[in-house]
Parts: structure tokens; sequence; C-alpha cells
């Protein structure tokens, strides 16, 4: 251990009593209580003290401006002393400067006046704090069921607007495909029109022929009246395979045209019963 820490060690142990001596009141309370005795007694033992603490304050200051002076051996056994000092010191317990019992019971009371005062002002300080926390509490409460009453109302408003889209969306999807089904419905009936014109013009029912017969000859023979045209002969196949598509076949009769039923199944357009052959069905193209 050098000099400078022993100086150091040395300034700490001052200023602790220092401290000690500062926490301590100065004076004996001024109450009458206190008789003239116990206050003298205190003085002395205030001045001891604070004599001792002069003379060692003067010490220190004396071995500071000689430190740098000495020899290295007289510097040594200085050090040595001060390290044994300053062990010795810091092993004494600190102690009261009085043991007059109307002197600590003074302090005592000076003492638990002030701590009462500390209190109150704290209790004051945490009332108030408590008095602002509650106000504060109060205006948030109110805050949260605004925020609620407003995330209420938005609530229900997007509810009714996505109710209404739903609703907007289904009906335009509907309309739309009604438009849809009108413009296949109309483009079914134009390729019907067209189909029907060019059947009647291409494919007309047979004209009254004149008979060649020599029995009776330059007698003309009219067609049967009951005859069907090829459009109602294809209407009423594809009439039977979309309404009965397990049993597509029509029962052939006199008014089929042979012709054109020979029409019909030659190009692929129709086909016969297996079993029957006065059945005809659409082929499935």
């Amino acid at each position: 251990m050098d000099v400078d820490e022993l100086l150091e060690n040395a300034r700490a142990l001052a200023k602790q009593m220092s401290e000690y001596q500062s926490n301590l009141p100065p004076d004996a309370p001024a109450s009458k209580e206190l008789s003239e005795t116990a206050r003298e007694a205190l003085l002395e033992e205030c001045e001891e003290q604070f004599c001792q603490l002069q003379q060692l304050q003067n010490e220190i200051t004396l071995e500071e401006t000689e430190s740098f002076q000495d020899s290295a051996s007289l510097a040594l056994s200085r050090a040595n002393a001060l390290a044994a000092e300053l062990k010795e010191w810091q092993e004494i317990q600190p102690k009261l400067l009085s043991s007059n019992p109307e002197i600590l019971l003074a302090v005592g009371k000076e003492e638990l006046l002030q701590v009462n005062k500390q209190l109150e002002m704290v209790l004051s300080c945490t009332q108030a704090k408590r008095d602002k926390l509650k106000d504060l509490l109060k205006s948030e409460e109110q805050w949260l069921e605004d925020k609620k009453e407003v995330l209420r109302a938005a609530t229900e408003k997007v509810t009714a607007l996505k109710d209404e889209n739903d609703r907007l969306s289904e009906k335009g999807v509907l309309q739309d495909m009604k438009k849809k089904i009108q413009r296949v419905k109309d483009y079914n009936d134009g390729l019907l029109e067209t189909l029907s014109d060019i059947l009647a013009e291409h494919f007309p029912l047979p004209h009254p022929e004149v008979n060649t017969n020599k029995r009776s000859k330059n007698i003309l023979t009219e067609p049967r009246v009951d005859l069907v045209s090829l459009h109602d002969m294809l209407e009423l196949l594809m009439k039977k395979a979309v309404e009965t598509p397990h049993e597509p076949y029509v029962q052939l009769n006199e008014s089929f045209w042979p012709p054109y039923i020979e029409m019909l199944l030659r190009y692929g357009i129709a086909s016969r019963h297996p079993e029957d052959c006065f059945k005809i069905r659409l082929e499935a193209f």
C-alpha cells in the first residue's frame, strides 16, 4: 500500500466522520423541556469531537505537504502508521455524542416531527396523484365507450353495405345470366328460322304430279295433305332427343315422306332402331 492510497483512505474516513457529524443536530433543540445542564454537556461533547476532527484534518494536511520532502524510508514508516491508524478507525463503531436521556428524547422528538411532516407531504402528494389518476381513468373509460359506440356503428354500417353488395351482386349476376340466356334464345331462334327457310326453300313437300298410268291418263294426283315437312321432322327428332334421352326414337308412319327419311339415314343425321326398322332417332353428334 503506497502513500497516495493511505492518504486517499484517510480523506475518505475524514469525509465519513464529517458526514456523520453533519447528520446530527448542531445544537440542542431550544425546548423548555431540555435543561441547561444537558445543553452545556452536549455543547462540550460537540466541541471535543470538533477539536479531534480538526486535529486529524491538520495532521492529514501536514502529511500531504511533508510527504514529498521526506525520504523513502520515512515515507514508508509514515505510511505504515497511517495504515494502522486507518484500520483502527475502520474498526471503531460510531457512537452517539451524548448519552443524556433528555438530549436523546429531544432529538428523537425532532426526528419524529420531521419524519411525520415528510410522511404527510408524501400522503398529500399520493392523494393528489390518486385523484388525478381517477380523473384520467374516468376520461379514458368515457373515451373507450365512445370508441366502442363508433366501432358498433361502423360494424353495423359495414354489415349493411356487405349485405347490400351481396344482394346487388346476386341481382346483377341474375340479370346478366338472364341477358345471356335471352341472347342464346334469340340466337337459337335465329338459327331455327334460318334452318326453316333453308329447308322450306331446298326441301319442300312434293307437288302434284301427272299420273302416267294408261288407265288414268292426264289425271292429276294430289299428294297427301298430312305429310310432315323436313323441318317438322327434324324438330320432332330433336325434341324427342332432348325431352326423353332414354327413349329418343320416333315411330314412323305414313306422314313421314320416305325420300326424306332415306336422306336422313344416308347422310348419318338419323339412325334406325336396331330391333325395329320403323323407329328412327337423331344421331348424337
